[in-house]
């Protein structure tokens, strides 16, 4: 069936990028390798959202398993007619979808308002603030305002680096689990008319 095969590649991608943004979330913990600035709690807010640890990773690990067996599940053949398990299956995928979009729109909303806002850090004045809070996002361009933040060494690099990966990864996601949500649908539809067809071969 070419929409289990379709879904089955759907979930095969959501589980690595799934693990990707596990990974990139937890890089936000260690900037630059470093464990004190996260026992100290000098870190951006946004950190502890876990926006990629749970929106764009865990949850997004139950659509892709769906996915995945989709290709093999037929609701037990729905009492001995195969297309109607078929397509049971099928329609019962849209909801593993709507999980998978709210975790990635969820992992998508929070890295944008953290690209915005900014990372917290120390700025000259030896204060620990979030330096670029008024600039709304202009300080991605900016390069050269990125020395305001002494320390973490390079935190700005490293949070509008992972946080933009998570943006991407989780933008992808949103989209395959979307993807997903109409290959169900139609691979339902189908699936039933292909039922019908075979009830009605029956009553012959």
């Amino acid at each position: 069936m070419c929409f289990g095969k379709c879904a089955r590649c759907i979930g095969s991608n959501l589980l690595y990028l799934a693990i990707l943004c596990i990974i990139a979330n937890l890089l936000l913990y260690f900037p630059n390798g470093e464990t004190k600035y996260a026992s100290e709690g000098h870190l951006t807010s946004y950190v502890w959202y876990f926006h990629g640890l749970v929106g764009a990773g865990l949850l997004i690990f139950l659509p892709a398993s769906v996915f995945i067996a989709l290709e093999r599940e037929n609701c037990c053949g729905c009492c001995g007619h195969q297309n109607c398990g078929k397509g049971c299956a099928m329609f019962s995928s849209i909801l593993a979808a709507v999980i998978g979009l709210a975790g990635s729109a969820y992992c998508v909303v929070v890295s944008a308002v953290a690209l915005a806002r900014g990372p917290l850090c120390l700025d000259s004045a030896s204060q620990w603030r979030y330096v670029f809070l008024d600039t709304n996002g202009g300080y991605l361009t900016d390069h050269a305002s990125w020395s305001e933040c002494i320390e973490p060494k390079n935190v700005v690099t490293w949070n509008v680096t992972l946080f933009s990966i998570l943006l991407g990864l989780a933008g992808i996601e949103f989209i395959l689990c979307l993807i997903q949500i109409i290959n169900g649908l139609i691979g339902g539809i189908c699936s039933c008319c292909g039922c019908r067809n075979e009830q009605q071969s029956y009553a012959c």
